[in-house]
């Protein structure tokens, strides 16, 4: 079994009895030069007194052992708390010797929930695409990475049918399936027309629409408590309202007919069991209010789950009028064959290899741009060319930058090795992690690659039981953490001499330091993977 934090800081906590949790993990260099846990002093007198930890505590702190947990070297009080400091080189050992595990998240024994995740931005063009509407788009399809990477059976609604929208979206590298029928509307028409409420003053309908349903009775009884907007009173019923409620329903229908043939594994087919989650930009939530209150109205088989993740708006910085999804795409697209030519001292433009890194550059720039930020928050976005600098830390071209580097660092030593310079890699049980003793090494393992899989557990956490109407995601995560992967990797880098001199007495501690980055390198496109963005193996 893995080793894990959560494992390990679960077991820590238990061993100083009844109580809420008191140990956290340190990330920071300067405390992990003396200590990789820490139970802080005052938490601590808030469960034992003024009195010291009982020494029988301590022991047991020192002595844990089970699965998932860390071997732990020493426990001793100091004035900032009880630290802790694991055996570093058991835990190299054991971390290294099963990089696979680690660079995969973790898949339950039993099948998820099942998730509708609903996208109405995708119902439009791509020219109408607004960017709060692009960050939507992006949310959704990061998310429904992180649920299949979780074994979670997840629908995608809508099918695109815009001729323009496949296109756009896969040089976006979103996957989203295209539309191939249309779902039945006659029974949500016969229950909209039983439920129309008489005209006001002779209110003359627009063209497609059937008339007005009122809502007031389900906002009364449902949205008071659950979030839904007070102002919600009634909802102009049109056929293409319709159609968008019939595919949202086919789409949880389909499950019902799948376990009644043996096709599903959950136990719980049915409405109940699985919950919509509209994926909305904060322009659109008022509509989506009404579409899912009309949906009880219309369907009694519609699910008793719907959750808004709501995403906030999109401000550009020093830009006047409205920035269209295409336009802001081909904006950084020019930027990135911009920096090239100046790196370079050429245009690579006419070359079919490079049109295709530049593609996955402009794409990596507006994902880590769109989703590092948590998506109910505002996003400002800054136009200028420093965003797709390899220099700037915070980037998606900085990320990419150092997938590459590590690319080029693996393709040395196998080109040195072809030369006789190096032997082939030994069997990984036959390394000695005792001479990784850097602290740029054990930032890499104990930050990047041990928590790795709880990390992607926490991205593809959605609260199914909690109240209210709206949901959040933690679709900044995986972002973020390439980002600290990249500076944390790019420092040891620079620092260290990876390939040394072809001396038989170095050899050991080569071996060991790229097997940390052979980790390093997993981990890495893993995460590349959840946002949908290949490795690249030169910038």
């Amino acid at each position: 079994m893995r080793l894990g934090v959560e494992e390990t800081l679960g077991a820590l906590n238990a061993a100083l009895g009844p109580g809420g949790p008191v140990w956290f993990k340190e990330t920071r260099a300067r405390h992990l030069r003396v200590r990789d846990f820490l139970a802080p002093r005052r938490a601590l007198q808030a469960r034992f007194g003024d009195d010291q930890v009982p020494e029988r505590v301590v022991h047991a702190i020192v002595g844990l052992q089970g699965p998932g947990v860390a071997p732990v070297l020493s426990c001793a009080p100091t004035p900032a708390g009880l630290a802790l400091q694991l055996r570093r080189s058991a835990v190299f050992e054991r971390v290294l010797g099963a990089v696979a595990a680690y660079a995969a998240p973790t898949i339950p024994a039993a099948p998820g929930p099942r998730v509708v995740l609903h996208c109405p931005a995708l119902r439009g063009s791509p020219c109408a695409l607004r960017l709060s509407q692009l960050r939507a788009v992006l949310v959704a399809d990061h998310l429904a990475r992180a649920l299949h990477a979780h074994r979670v059976s997840v629908r995608l609604v809508p099918a695109v049918r815009d001729p323009h929208m496949p296109t756009f979206l896969q040089q976006l590298r979103v996957d989203w399936p295209a539309a191939s029928e249309r779902a039945a509307t006659e029974a949500l028409r016969s229950r909209a027309l039983a439920e129309l409420t008489p005209a006001r003053n002779a209110e003359a309908l627009p063209p497609g629409a059937l008339g007005r349903v009122c809502l007031k009775e389900l906002v009364d009884e449902r949205g008071r408590t659950t979030g839904y907007d007070p102002n919600l009173d009634s909802c102009l019923v049109t056929e293409d309202l319709l159609a968008v409620l019939a595919e949202l329903q086919q789409a949880v229908q389909d499950w019902a007919e799948d376990s009644s043939l043996g096709l599903a594994a959950a136990p719980d087919a049915g409405a109940d069991s699985c919950m919509v989650v509209h994926v909305v930009s904060c322009e659109e939530e008022f509509q989506q209010q009404k579409l899912d209150l009309l949906w009880w109205k219309l369907d009694d088989q519609a699910p008793l789950r719907q959750k808004h993740l709501v995403c906030g708006p999109v401000k550009v910085a020093g830009a006047p009028g409205t920035l269209t999804a295409p336009e802001y795409y081909e904006l950084r697209h020019a930027q990135v064959c911009k920096a090239s030519a100046l790196k370079h001292g050429r245009d690579l433009a006419q070359d079919p290899a490079w049109m295709e890194i530049f593609r996955v550059l402009s794409v990596a720039t507006i994902k880590f741009e769109m989703l590092s930020t948590a998506p109910q928050s505002q996003l400002l976005l800054a136009l200028a060319d420093s965003s797709i600098s390899t220099k700037g830390t915070k980037s998606g071209t900085f990320v990419m930058y150092n997938c590459a580097r590590l690319a080029t660092l693996f393709e040395s030593y196998k080109c040195s090795m072809e030369q006789g310079l190096y032997p082939t890699f030994p069997p990984v049980s036959s390394l000695d992690f005792s001479l990784l003793h850097d602290e740029g090494e054990w930032l890499l393992l104990f930050n990047s690659v041990l928590p790795f899989p709880d990390l992607l557990g926490h991205t593809a956490a959605l609260p199914r039981t909690a109240p209210g109407l709206h949901i959040t995601a933690h679709t900044e995560m995986v972002c973020k953490f390439l980002v600290q992967l990249s500076m944390d990797f790019s420092s040891y880098y620079n620092r260290v001499h990876i390939l040394g001199e072809p001396r038989p007495h170095l050899f050991g501690q080569m071996f060991a330091r790229l097997q940390l980055l052979r980790a390093v390198r997993e981990v890495l496109h893993t995460g590349l993977a959840m946002l949908g963005l290949p490795p690249l193996s030169h910038i």
